[in-house]
């Protein structure tokens, strides 16, 4: 098979999230972790033997490699090197070559800290098809989006052999910029904060440009991604730029509704949305590192433009990518018709709820006293009575986030998107999933990324007979949207919600189990 990026297996790899929110400071990550998603590439036993194969894109001839029933073309450069006068401008036309240009290694990752061998020269994108695709039968094209806090990952971390080979689908991964080098904003950059945005675009007409030269059908693109990859899904459903660029979409636990209030994500963490407006972006631009130009700005190391990122992680409104802030979007109805499946796992908060037991268990008198610093007195009191913290207030608090600030707000989306396109509602509830090592010990259930090695091969999060079942199942209903637009025959449309557990699918009244009527008069 081609290199991927080696796998991250130790823990708390949910501190990404929480460290760019604001609170870089709180949350102590190793070298070997930080600034990566706690996930990598998928082993094999065995493999087949490899060959090459190759396709003729617009940029001139690529050699991929073949195995394991998929042909893989990775490091496929879809924009200029933001680099030097490049940096904090739109992306710029991709180069082109002659001859054969090989494809069996991943560009680098988009610059993040404590990675050593990531780049501001990042713009490169992985294909997967099967293997001997036929050109003549073009495929569904799903194009993934990684989370990590709009900070950190990249797109060679997700294998998707096991998607392409059951689904019949040809998968793009992608690297766009990330922290302050994707989302800074200045008073001199009138439309700036949103580049990452504009990369992920750039990405999307690289695929309608060339999906054909690998076999997939540039006329049935599903936009993915998940957690802030699934956020970039939403900010393009509602960006007058994406349009005509992708005809499904697919919202993995990160509602364009989603917020955190203060304390949530970890303690003493502020209040938190995925997107910001443009001048609140630009006006902590004004002097950034001690420049009073850009000039100064470009020159600088890229080690230092990263020391920004704690405060330049959210995509920017107000601008020409988003002129809306997405929130405000879907509910004016200002976003793109096309069927959309959106969802959250079943106990999305208990990844950064453990980050509350680093220094020893959560007592019932800690979990009062977090209600009351983060709600308010007489909020607390309320939401003490429906969550009483029980004998390990930790999950408690952890249920509180979960339903507060992941999966209400995500059924308040589907409600505004339902007004005008198909929406399929789903809950991932396989509360015994691989997982990454916590400690101390934490119960996760269905964490906040649960799903994922269900539909890509992630490193060391390998799947168990149990699992590997569910993920067939899953991986079909995904694909199967990609295809037509529905994820089955048997999946009503929202309000019904999908619950997705290892025996069966089933429906699941999520507003009840979430408590949404509660939250709608407490929040």
């Amino acid at each position: 098979m081609p290199k991927r990026r080696s796998t991250v297996g130790a823990a708390l790899g949910a501190a990404l999230l929480v460290a760019v929110m604001g609170t870089a400071d709180a949350v102590q990550t190793s070298p070997a972790t930080a600034g990566q998603h706690p996930h990598g590439q998928l082993g094999h036993a065995q493999h087949s033997e490899a060959r090459s194969d190759t396709a003729r894109t617009r940029q001139g001839l690529l050699e991929g490699v073949t195995a394991d029933g998929v042909t893989s073309y990775q490091g496929i450069p879809y924009a200029a090197p933001p680099v030097g006068p490049l940096r904090w401008r739109p992306p710029a036309a991709p180069p082109t070559w002659t001859g054969t240009r090989r494809a069996a290694e991943p560009g680098p990752a988009c610059a993040q800290p404590e990675v050593a061998d990531s780049s501001e020269d990042c713009l490169y994108l992985n294909v997967t098809t099967p293997a001997g695709a036929d050109r003549a039968a073009p495929r569904p094209v799903v194009v993934w989006l990684h989370g990590g806090a709009f900070s950190s990952g990249s797109g060679d971390q997700y294998d998707a052999t096991r998607m392409v080979r059951q689904g019949d689908v040809m998968v793009v991964t992608v690297n766009s910029r990330l922290g302050a080098l994707g989302f800074f904003a200045h008073p001199d950059l009138p439309d700036s904060g949103a580049f990452g945005l504009q990369d992920q675009q750039a990405a999307l007409r690289w695929v309608r440009d060339n999906a054909a030269a690998f076999g997939g059908d540039p006329g049935k693109v599903t936009l993915m991604g998940e957690s802030s990859g699934g956020a970039s899904v939403c900010a393009q459903l509602t960006s007058p730029k994406a349009a005509g660029l992708f005809h499904r979409a697919v919202v993995q636990s990160g509602s364009c509704l989603q917020n955190w209030p203060k304390n949530t994500l970890a303690p003493g963490d502020p209040a938190a949305t995925y997107f910001a407006s443009q001048g609140e972006l630009a006006a902590k631009g004004r002097g950034a590192l001690g420049c009073r130009s850009l000039k100064c700005l470009r020159a600088k190391p890229t080690k230092d433009v990263l020391s920004l990122n704690g405060r330049f992680h959210q995509p920017a409104y107000g601008t020409s990518v988003l002129p809306q802030s997405p929130a405000r979007a879907l509910a004016a109805g200002n976003f793109h018709r096309v069927p959309v499946l959106q969802g959250n796992t079943r106990d999305e908060h208990r990844l950064f709820a453990a980050l509350f037991t680093l220094d020893g268990p959560m007592s019932a008198a800690d979990y009062r006293r977090l209600l009351t610093e983060t709600y308010g007195r007489r909020q607390a009191a309320r939401i003490a009575r429906a969550y009483p913290p029980g004998a390990t207030p930790a999950l408690a608090w952890a249920e509180v986030g979960t339903d507060r600030s992941w999966v209400c707000p995500t059924l308040a989306a589907d409600r505004l998107l339902a007004r005008h396109v198909p929406v399929y509602s789903y809950e991932f509830a396989d509360r015994h999933p691989p997982a990454p090592d916590l400690h101390p010990d934490f119960p996760l259930g269905a964490y906040h990324s649960a799903e994922l090695p269900y539909l890509f091969g992630m490193g060391d999060l390998r799947l168990d007979d149990g699992q590997s079942a569910l993920s067939r199942r899953v991986t079909a209903a995904w694909t199967k949207f990609a295809r037509t637009g529905t994820p089955g025959d048997d999946w009503p449309p929202f309000p019904h919600t999908q619950q997705l557990a290892r025996n069966t699918f089933s429906g699941v009244d999520a507003a009840a189990e979430h408590r949404c009527a509660f939250w709608s008069r407490t929040s």
